[in-house]
């Protein structure tokens, strides 16, 4: 998720832990510690695509967080020392703090993998897009009423239980929607669908798209909307280009790059000449989010490059205009584009 998300989170957790013992300090160090696993965003990767790849790696790893909490624990005593006989209190808050940070980006589609060095199974059950405010906006306003109201009568801490209470009911609730979506799609799909991924669109968890493998040089990609009158997705058939990719699945970028994908990914030549493969799972229409340049065209042969990320596509005139009208209507084809 998001880092305004992530830092409401922690601070909503740090709050509903130890504010009433520590008062501010409480979501202060809930939102440090909400905001920590991101920071793996400045290590100097190799290449764009260990970035790519390693992004939610051991920085969100459950094993990783258990051995920072206790170190966090200290941290926070000593700046507080009024706060030492707490010091247990202080320990389940980092813990607590630290873990929901990766367990809630699980719920995204990107990829976090919170089972390392056990497994590097990216874990990814895209069931929230990566921003949305129907669980931010209740999470946010539960920390801001537990730092603004007087904690007298802990007015302010009970409103904090009820906006991480609303926040876990929306999630609970699009892990609902996924199932429905996904029984919609696997009634709708055409023969030949070797595997399927649902996602939901841009803010919202209403509008899902849906793309479908078929390892026969095609994938399927198509919309549903939880409002529709009809349980059906319409779907379009597109070329996979997996073939042009086929002379460089040995190398390492590559490989990375379909495992990473889970097999969501597809191949395309550009004017050029050059190879680019792209992970199929974020982003709307023939608009992915992450595309890697891995080849080029000489003559009849393909010949591998090292990995290059080209920039993310912008957003067309209209996207949010396209997006409202297909969650009423599903004669509407979106055509819009935002990070998942």
């Amino acid at each position: 998720m998001d880092t305004v998300t992530q830092i409401a989170l922690g601070a909503a957790v740090g709050e509903a832990t130890l504010g009433r013992k520590v008062g501010w300090r409480a979501p202060l160090w809930g939102g440090l510690c909400g905001l920590l696993p991101d920071l793996d965003i400045l290590w100097p990767f190799a290449d764009a695509v260990s970035a790519f790849t390693w992004h939610r790696g051991y920085s969100h790893s459950i094993a990783a967080l258990v051995l920072v909490a206790p170190v966090v624990a200290w941290a926070a005593v000593r700046i507080h020392p009024g706060t030492r006989p707490f010091q247990r209190s202080w320990l389940l808050l980092a813990f607590l703090a630290l873990i929901t940070h990766p367990l809630l980006d699980c719920f995204t589609v990107y990829g976090t993998q919170v089972l390392l060095p056990f497994s590097d199974l990216p874990v990814a059950w895209s069931t929230v897009f990566i921003i949305d405010p129907m669980f931010t906006v209740p999470v946010a306003l539960g920390v801001l009423a537990a730092l603004v109201l007087s904690r007298k009568h802990g007015l302010g801490h009970r409103l904090n239980h009820a906006g991480l209470a609303l926040g876990v009911a929306w999630l609970a609730f699009t892990v609902a929607a996924k199932a429905h979506v996904g029984r919609v799609a696997s009634d709708s799909l055409p023969p030949g669908v070797t595997h399927v991924f649902t996602t939901p669109t841009p803010l919202n968890a209403v509008l899902w798209r849906v793309v479908a493998m078929t390892g026969d040089g095609r994938y399927f990609e198509g919309y549903y909307s939880l409002l529709d009158a009809e349980p059906r997705v319409a779907f379009k058939s597109r070329p996979d280009g997996h073939d042009l990719l086929d002379p460089l699945r040995g190398e390492a970028s590559v490989a990375r790059l379909v495992w990473f994908s889970r097999g969501f990914f597809n191949g395309r030549e550009l004017g050029n000449g050059e190879i680019v493969i792209s992970d199929l799972r974020m982003g709307l229409e023939e608009r992915p989010v992450f595309s890697f340049v891995v080849g080029r065209r000489t003559g009849d042969a393909i010949e591998p490059l090292p990995a290059r990320q080209l920039p993310g596509p912008e957003a067309p005139p209209g996207m949010w205009t396209s997006l409202g009208e297909r969650i009423l209507d599903r004669s509407v084809h979106p055509a819009c584009i935002l990070p998942c």
